[in-house]
């Protein structure tokens, strides 16, 4: 984990919400200077700040209405910091919890260099990347109402219904495999509603690919070269990584995609392991994925898959893989070279 170490003049912390903020502003040696809930608009921040500009920092937990705060200070050149939300909340823990006293608790941590530093997205592909995992949730929807489908044959011990229920044209006389008129109906509307996902993914796909085209076109060129990440994988991976350096090692990046353990010990005893939901729950999804389809598409992994099997069992056979992906992904991207099967496969 990264820490804010730089040393300011003046430190701001803010408990950041959707209609109200609370701000404190702390001087070098910590006393208070400002303590105020202000309207959440740019015009209140603005003059609230105003008379401690000089050498400003501002720091906020990472939550959902953060977007317009990086930008504005931004444009302002003020410096800005995004909190990240799992540490900030094991660090700034205490009995009594509200806005006035998150606000400071930040402040004090941005000024002791003991605040936990998260990723401000860049403007330019932050919406593309929001509007691909909102893709992604429509998928998993949709994939919902297909299950659901095939569950209400199961749970009116009714035949298989026997097609793919991915392929629009399979779907027409579905509804009848079900003799209830009132069961018929359930299926109709998710039917209706499968339909309705297609549309929109028909026509959403193929606009996420012509903006990766104009912002970064060779790096997703490099991620398709694996055979078995095709157009969504390279995506997601393309816009979920964004800037291989800010990653200074391989192992940064394995542990951002929720790709390795992290041992817990107490006087030289194992304690187990945490932080499984610490990173990016796209990219851990994203090289699961590709772990599968990369055997699917390659046979001479096949061997790799099993010699991991034999060792491991399946599941974490894959999960080595994907590690293994990773760690592959992350060199190709930082010398800027495509993927090679032959040296991946002899180093694995």
């Amino acid at each position: 984990m990264r820490f804010y170490t730089k040393a300011h003049k003046h430190y701001c912390g803010i408990d950041l919400h959707a209609r109200k903020m609370f701000l404190c502003i702390l001087d070098a040696s910590g006393g208070m200077l400002l303590h105020r809930n202000i309207a959440t608009s740019p015009e209140a921040f603005l003059k609230a700040v105003a008379p401690f500009r000089d050498d400003l920092v501002v720091g906020v937990e990472c939550m959902f209405a953060w977007y317009w705060l990086a930008d504005l200070c931004a444009r302002e050149r003020i410096e800005f910091v995004l909190g990240h939300a799992l540490f900030m909340k094991a660090i700034h823990g205490g009995k009594a919890k509200n806005d006035k006293i998150d606000s400071q608790k930040i402040a004090v941590l941005l000024r002791g260099g003991s605040f936990p530093v998260a990723y401000v997205y860049p403007p330019e592909m932050r919406a593309t990347r929001d509007l691909l995992r909102r893709r992604n949730h429509l998928v998993h929807k949709r994939a919902e109402l297909l299950t659901h489908i095939q569950n209400l044959a199961i749970q009116y011990n009714l035949p298989d219904i026997g097609v793919n229920l991915t392929c629009r044209g399979n779907r027409k006389e579905v509804d009848q495999h079900f003799p209830d008129p009132q069961v018929r109906k359930i299926v109709q509307v998710d039917l209706a509603m499968i339909d309705a996902y297609d549309d929109v993914l028909k026509v959403l796909e193929p606009d996420i690919e012509q903006t990766a085209k104009r912002q970064d076109w060779h790096s997703l060129m490099l991620l398709r070269s694996i055979h078995g990440i095709g157009q969504i994988l390279g995506l997601v991976m393309l816009y979920e990584i964004h800037d291989i350096k800010r990653f200074q090692t391989v192992q940064d990046f394995a542990s951002y995609c929720r790709l390795v353990k992290c041992v817990h010990e107490s006087a030289g005893k194992k304690k187990g392991a945490g932080g499984a939901k610490i990173g990016n729950a796209h990219l851990k999804w994203a090289f699961s994925e590709a772990a599968v389809l990369f055997v699917r598409h390659n046979p001479s992994a096949k061997k790799l898959m099993d010699d991991l099997t034999k060792l491991h069992g399946k599941g974490k056979a894959l999960t080595i893989l994907a590690h293994k992906l990773a760690r592959a992904i992350y060199h190709m991207l930082k010398k800027n070279v495509p993927f090679d099967l032959e040296k991946f496969l002899a180093t694995a």
